[in-house]
């Protein structure tokens, strides 16, 4: 059985850092992407950051660019997030999600296991 274990969220104020992380388990083989996603209230989930774990490649949300680092320790099965200059508008339920077929697509759709959130809340 596929799981996936986020943990790290808390309050911070801005400009500060916080790292996520995420536990990933059960996959049978290591070919699949991950991610991070968050969720604001009222508002549509979005994607924060991807990564190939094959080969590192990453993708990141406009919004975080340059502030946040996604990165991967493939023998320890851990995925983390790395969020520096947090901002209020940051402020969001944060979900880990993996992409079994590696399909390099970036929308919600395309990733079928996912963790429970662990909220962050960044004030001004």
């Amino acid at each position: 059985e596929v799981q996936l274990q986020a943990s790290g969220g808390g309050l911070v104020q801005a400009g500060e850092r916080l790292r996520l992380s995420c536990q990933i388990s059960g996959f049978p083989f290591d070919d699949y992407a991950a991610s991070w996603w968050r969720q604001a209230p009222g508002q549509e989930r979005e994607i924060v950051a991807w990564i190939r774990r094959t080969d590192g490649s990453t993708h990141y949300g406009d919004s975080v660019k340059g502030r946040f680092t996604i990165h991967s320790e493939n023998a320890e099965n851990m995925v983390y997030l790395d969020m520096n200059s947090l901002k209020p508008e940051d402020t969001a339920v944060y979900y880990c999600a993996a992409d079994s077929v590696n399909s390099g697509i970036y929308d919600i759709w395309a990733f079928d296991y996912w963790g429970q959130g662990t909220l962050v809340t960044v004030s001004s």
